[in-house]
């Protein structure tokens, strides 16, 4: 993404900050997997957000209006000996020549110079919680600075999270974002094709997560964007499904709730379908049920609508569905004032979607639904989960269905991002046939 595409955030954010104020930024801490085994790092997001740095050992540090330099990034120098284990560094110069910092140090040397950015501020913009041991840094030095206080030195006597202001920001995505997260839904989509056509009756549920973490990371998506679920017959009925241990049979459903992350933006679809290429008449059924649902929820995605529409669009549906099924008995709107649906549609329609999957951005405003605007991204993802011991007839048993899309908030409308996936019944049939056939 262009450096002047974070430029442009970090001098909003500074903006609403005001003078007399600084904020600090850390990059997420570096995993460890098993012993001396690292997992692979992944930046903290809204450290990213701000900076377009990927490296680990990282903190960002704005300060509005100082004269020599408002951006300030702290970073590993580079390191020959390293280097050659590690790969190459940006070090203090990149910091600044390629990625737009005002002045970079050590990181190293944060300790020593951050307690003096800190004297004279008024407020500190910093999100405590997320990493224990950072915040008791911060602490440090705040004291540092008020153990000044017969030098002339005030300390910052605020603390104010970042997360209001630029989770906010965060929530209304760029002409560059949206390009980022059509491609990342493009990449996921091909993954799903392949799924459903290499899908057959006796292959493992891990097998056909290889076959979509293949096609994520040879069309340019280095990582899924969250763990991969891959659900067979009771399985699918698990929401949370990522054991992926067991064996695809005959005549079973399969989920798969799977998004590819490009260039640090997620996507996040789910599609349903027979193992062997044929939807029985009832998991036809259940599954026209949740499509029309579904879009029925898209088509409230309308600038002007509040985020709670959708949901309710498609609990309407579902529970309309259920009833002419034989499944829930009485008038709709009673089932749906009981919340009788929940039985078998336990969770929400949507949330938001952008660098993390489960992105930020309040969901009511002054305790209101928040009003969807152009620029938001949220998911669509009804579902029906007919398992065993809820009063059900044994022909629905085990039949777990969502169907899940991208959805762009536009100034007139909404917009698919994910709209290469197929979804209907012909088309899923259609697709897996020309898989057994080539």
């Amino acid at each position: 993404m262009d450096t002047r595409e974070f430029q442009r955030r970090r001098k909003r954010l500074m903006d609403m900050m005001g003078d007399e104020s600084i904020a600090i930024i850390p990059t997420a801490p570096v995993r460890i997997r098993n012993r001396d085994v690292e997992y692979p790092f992944r930046h903290d997001s809204d450290f990213y957000y701000l900076t377009g740095f990927a490296e680990p050992e990282s903190v960002a540090v704005l300060i509005p209006g100082r004269s020599s330099g408002e951006y300030i990034l702290f970073c590993r120098e580079r390191d020959a000996r390293m280097e050659t284990w590690n790969g190459i560094r940006a070090g203090l110069e990149g910091a600044v020549e390629k990625h737009g910092a005002d002045d970079a140090f050590p990181i190293e040397d944060l300790d020593d110079i951050l307690p003096g950015l800190l004297g004279d501020q008024e407020r500190i913009y910093y999100t405590m919680g997320n990493d224990p041991a950072f915040d008791q840094r911060l602490l440090s030095w705040v004291k540092h600075v008020r153990d000044q206080a017969r030098n002339g030195i005030s300390a910052p006597d605020e603390f104010i999270t970042l997360n209001h202001i630029l989770h906010d920001m965060r929530l209304y995505k760029s002409r560059h974002e949206i390009k980022a997260m059509r491609q990342a839904a493009r990449i996921s989509a091909a993954a799903h094709r392949r799924a459903m056509q290499m899908c057959r009756p006796g292959m493992m549920e891990y097998q056909i997560e290889a076959e979509l973490t293949y096609e994520f990371t040879r069309r340019g998506a280095r990582s899924p964007a969250y763990s991969s679920i891959v659900g067979g017959g009771a399985n699918s009925c698990i929401l949370h499904y990522t054991d992926n241990s067991d064996e695809l049979r005959d005549g079973d459903i399969l989920l798969i709730d799977a998004g590819a992350e490009y260039e640090s933006y997620a996507s996040d679809i789910t599609r349903t379908f027979p193992v062997n290429g044929i939807f029985s008449e009832a998991q036809k059924a259940v599954y026209e049920v949740v499509l029309k649902a579904q879009l029925a929820a898209i088509e409230a995605v309308q600038p002007g609508n509040h985020w709670n529409d959708p949901h309710e669009a498609a609990v309407h549906a579902v529970t309309t569905g259920l009833v002419a099924l034989g499944i829930l008995k009485g008038r709709v709107r009673s089932l749906i004032k009981e919340k009788a649906y929940t039985k078998y549609y336990m969770h929400r329609t949507g949330h938001w979607l952008g660098m993390d999957v489960h992105d930020v951005g309040d969901y009511k405003v002054d305790s209101e639904w928040r009003m969807l605007e152009a620029g938001m991204v949220l998911t669509i993802e009804p579902g029906l989960y007919l398992a065993p011991g809820r009063g059900l007839a044994k022909k629905w048993w085990d039949i777990g269905i969502r169907i899940e899309d991208d959805v762009l908030v536009t100034k007139d409308g909404h917009d698919v991002l994910s709209k290469d996936m197929p979804k209907t019944v012909d088309e899923i049939e259609a697709l897996m046939a020309a898989g057994k056939a080539a």
